[in-house]
This record gives C-alpha cells, structure tokens and sequence, in this order.
C-alpha cells in the first residue's frame, strides 16, 4: 500500500481522537525542504474548524500522531506546516509488499472498449495518425493493468467518394500496375491514386473556367467527378465489377495498414469496416420518431432537437432517405453494446470532432440508451512540426512509415556515435536501434497531456538525457549490467537502517499502483511516462550516492540489489504501458 495513503488513514483516526472531527481530509506531501521529516502535513483546513493557531494544530497534532500510532518517530512544525519522521520498518516493509505484489492485478470485472486508428483506405498514415494509436494503445494498456477486460477496435472508413476517386484513377492512368510490379507499400500505392484524381480533377476544374463556367459549377462539371460519382452509386447498387475492384485495392491498403501497425507496435481485437455498418442507425430513427425524441421535416428529412440542452438541430436522415455521418455512428454504438458485453466504450479521435461526440452521446441518452452515460471521447490535440502544421495539399504531412524509419535511423547513428554495441551480434544491434529509435518516438508523444496540441521535434526527442524515452531505456539497461554483474539475488533480504535516496526510491516505487489507477480514471498517459522519468531520477540518485556491489555489509548490497531489481521491473512495465519496449544494452 502507499505509505502517503497508510500516513492519511492513521491522520483520519487521530483527527477523530484528539478533535472528534469526521472526514477531514489534510494533504500530505512528501518533505522536500531542508527541515527535518519525510512527509509535510499541511494543517490549515482546520484552522477555521477549531479557531486555533496553525502552529499550536501542529504541535497537538504531532504529539498525537507519535503517541497514538506506531508509524512515525518524530515531528517538527514550522509556520504551521507539520513535518514528521516515518520509522524505517515502514518504508522497509512497503518496498517488501511492493516486490511481493508487483505482478498482482486486481480485477474490475468490467470491460472498456476503446476505439482508436480509424483510417480511411485512401492514403497511408501520417504523424496525426501516430500520436493517436499510440494514445489508444497505451489506453488499452493502462486500462488491462488497472484491473479491467479490454477491447481495442477500430472502424475504417473503406466506402465513399474518397474511395471511389483513388478506384476511377487507378482504372484511368495505372496500366494494371500494382504494389507488386511497382515494389510499393499498397496503401501509398493507393494513395498515390488519389493525388494523381487531383491532379486531373484540377485541370479539368480550370478547363472548364476558361470555357467561362464559373469554378463552383466547374466543380460539379467536371467529366472525372461525375464519373466517380457514378462508381459511388455503381458500388452502392452492387455492381460485381465495382465491387471486386474496390475489394482488391482495400486489400492492397489492409496490407500496407498492416505493416504499419505492426512496426508501431499496436494491435486490434476487432475491425469493422464502415462499408457494413453505413447502413446502420436508419432502424434507430423510426424509434426515435415514435418516442417523440426526433422529428420530421416537410421534406422527409429528420432531425434531433438538441437546443435545449444547449447544441444545435442535428440532421440525422436526409430527405431522400440516405443517412449521415452521426446515423452511422448512433447505429454502431447500439451494435457494439449488443454485440459485446462492454460496460464502457472510448472514441480516440482529435479534438476537431470535440462536437460531433458531445451530440453523439446526448442523442443516444434521448433514445433511451442508459449507457450513452459511458461513453467517453479522448479527445487530443493536434500534432505540429516546428515548422508548423501539417497541410496534405502543401506537401508537408508528414508519412507514419518514413518518421519511424526516420527515428530508427538517427538512434542507429547515435549508437554508432557512441560504439557501446560493438560486442552484440549485427540482429542485436538492428532490435537496439528499432527499440530506442520508436521508444524515443512513443515517449515524446506520450508524455504531453492528450488534451494538449503538441510540438513533435524529433531530434529533441531521442536525446539521451532529460524527460526522454531514450534516458528511461538506458537507466534500465544499466540496471541490467549491474544485476548481470551482481549474479544471483538473495530475495529474502535483512531488515536495513534506510538512507535518505532509499526512501525516495522506496516511495517512488509505491506510487506506481497509484499512478496507474489515476492514469486508468483520468485516460492520461502522461501520468505513466512521468511518474517513470520521476522513478529513474529517484533511481540514479540512489545509484550515484550509494555504492552497491563494492558494498562490504552484504545485507545492505542484496537490499540494494533488490531495490535496483525491482525499479528495473517498475520501469520495463511503465514503457510497456506505454508501448516501449527496453533493451538490455545500449
């Protein structure tokens, strides 16, 4: 257990005691001044519930504390604050149940769906694309550790216009070319097809101003637009030329995605593909017709008065009959319940859609739907370079594939920089720099709160010192060479006098199942990639100002080796929460 909870616990029972006062909850905080003590309480919120001076609450309170408990051995107050002295024997028997019950996961018996990736099959994926898998993954991560079923999904928009545009260009310039014959990763290889319908829908566009059609028009006239809205509807009816064209280029996509995700290193449980569930959501609005909940225009076209609970009038069924975006999503939330026994279900999209969910989940709630209440969207915020944002038609978005090769490359030169992996065979050496070079790419985008837009800098992000993934991995490998060294481990280890550094260390330690609960409840990986850079702080100043295996009294050194066994455990764990791997040598 948290040595700061077990510290407010005995705190409660001694309020009680010594002033009959019920649920007062004072902060505690771990003792960073020069005074004596390892924790502060701040005694200020009772000050107005006994009309005392806070220095006089301080010394009552200190007196109590040491008299009636058997957990602290001295206290000083200054201004009101309240410092005590924690006996060693706590900090030593929380590190021991902090080994015992590592592993141990205590069960939710819930289970969170979490959506995340969603691509559409036009184009690969880009940075935006990056920060949010990984935030979904590492999402699902924490959940499991936090003790619940998880379900990780994603939706891919495989129908559509978009589509349709890459299909018509292919079928127009490609010469039955395919990733194969052109040695292309399938998904640019599609998407190379929907640049080059651009290229010709512009030209066309400008064709037909010169003929003084104005542009808007020009848009809609233009002979390759049409012809693509004619796949679309050709798709929608069935057409088995249509429709095995758009199978084999989605495959081609699948493949590239694939790939993809694998290097990332994230994974679904389930896909579904928007092709079968566009049609969805259109038996949920005669429901809501009857129920009084959606109402009909003139036109045929329905709609959900949402003015009241401060949003807009959402079109949910155009007035011929085809549904929108929000019918689908309302069709596929109600699936995804019916099919799954979720008791709660995550939207990873960017902070852009911030409205679309707000009325998503506001119209289910309407229909009835008693768990619209969980639902949650994580929202994010977008991704910038330092030169500024991402613009598609400018060129300047930058390709998934090409940034992880990009990481991989420069932690291979740093490596080669620093010639610490001569030793290691040239497949140790490879898994080296793929595992630094994407840890260096994960951690910098994890540790930024989801909220937050973020400044994605790469070459401050595999640095090998500061809140960097490339710090954390290197502190957990020298770990590795010290235990290596060290041989086998005496787990049952005697009783020690602590230092200030170990206590630290300790503590640290004990905060990690705290930190995954709070970053299970708050959705925020950040807490994760923090409370870790914290604990490799903590643990190479316990490393510089305690020496370990030259220590002659071989009780402290196996302590120590133990302390360093079970940092190193706490920080393999917190990466792969976050979807970092670790390496024995760097």
């Amino acid at each position: 257990m948290n040595i700061k909870y077990i510290i407010e616990e005995k705190l409660s029972e001694v309020i009680l005691n010594v002033y009959q006062l019920k649920d007062i909850k004072l902060e505690v905080q771990e003792n960073k001044t020069e005074f004596e003590g390892d924790f502060t309480i701040v005694t200020f919120p009772l000050v107005k519930q006994l009309k005392k001076n806070p220095e006089s609450i301080g010394v009552e309170l200190g007196e109590a504390l040491t008299e009636q408990t058997e957990i602290f051995e001295s206290f000083n107050v200054v201004k009101g604050f309240l410092n005590v002295k924690v006996k060693n024997q706590l900090f030593v028997d929380n590190f021991r149940s902090v080994s015992k019950n590592f592993s141990v996961i205590e069960k939710k018996n819930a289970t969170v769906m979490v959506e995340y990736s969603s691509p559409n099959t036009n184009k690969p994926l880009h940075l935006g694309h990056i920060r949010n898998n990984l935030l979904g993954f590492s999402v699902a991560q924490i959940l499991k550790e936090a003790g619940y079923d998880v379900i990780k999904t994603q939706i891919i928009n495989d129908r559509g216009i978009h589509i349709c545009k890459s299909m018509l260009a292919w079928e127009k310039f490609g010469n039955g070319e395919t990733p194969e014959t052109t040695n292309t990763k399938g998904d640019k290889f599609v998407g190379n097809y929907y640049v080059e319908f651009d290229k010709n829908y512009k030209k066309e566009i400008a064709e037909l101003v010169e003929q003084g059609i104005g542009e808007e028009q020009a848009k809609k006239d233009a002979p390759v637009m049409k012809e693509a809205q004619k796949m679309l509807l050709d798709w929608e009816n069935g057409d088995a030329m249509v429709r095995a064209l758009w199978e084999e280029m989605n495959s081609w996509v699948y493949k590239g995605f694939n790939e993809t995700y694998k290097r990332l290193g994230v994974d679904f449980d389930q896909v579904q593909y928007e092709s079968n569930t566009y049609i969805l959501g259109k038996d949920l609005i005669q429901a809501g017709l009857d129920k009084g909940v959606l109402y009909q225009k003139e036109d045929g076209s329905v709609w959900c008065d949402l003015t009241d609970e401060g949003l807009d009038q959402k079109l949910l069924l155009r007035s011929d009959g085809t549904s929108v975006y929000m019918t689908q999503d309302l069709g596929t939330a109600v699936e995804r319940f019916k099919q799954n026994n979720i008791q709660k279900l995550i939207y990873t999209v960017g902070n852009e859609q911030d409205y679309h969910f707000q009325v998503l989940f506001k119209i289910l709630k309407k229909l009835g739907y008693e768990w619209a209440d969980q639902l949650f969207h994580l929202s994010y915020g977008m991704v910038e370079l330092p030169e500024g944002k991402m613009k598609s038609r400018e060129g300047t978005v930058v390709d998934a594939d090409d940034l992880m090769q990009e990481m991989y490359e420069t932690a291979k030169s740093k490596a080669q920089e620093l010639g610490k992996l001569e030793t290691l065979s040239e497949e140790d050496k490879e898994i080296s720099y793929e595992t630094v070079g994407l840890g260096a790419l994960k951690y910098f985008m994890l540790k930024v709160d989801p909220k937050k837009k973020m400044l994605f800098n790469p070459a401050e992000s595999i640095d090998f010192n500061g809140n960097t993934g490339p710090f954390i991995q290197y502190t957990y490998a020298r770990i590795q060479s010290l235990l290596s060294k060290a041989g086998a481990l005496q787990t049952e280890t005697a009783d020690i006098e602590l230092n200030q550094s170990e206590k630290e260390l300790i503590m640290q330690l004990t905060n990690f199942k705290t930190v995954v609960a709070k970053s299970a409840e708050t959705l925020s990986p950040a807490l994760v990639a923090n409370y870790v850079y914290d604990l490799v702080k903590a643990y190479n100043s316990f490393y510089q100002n305690n020496p370990i295996l030259n220590q002659e009294d071989e009780n402290v050194k196996q302590f120590r080796l133990n302390i360093s066994d079970i940092t190193a455990k706490t920080i393999k764990k917190s990466l792969e929460l976050l979807g970092i791997g670790t390496v024995n040598r760097m």
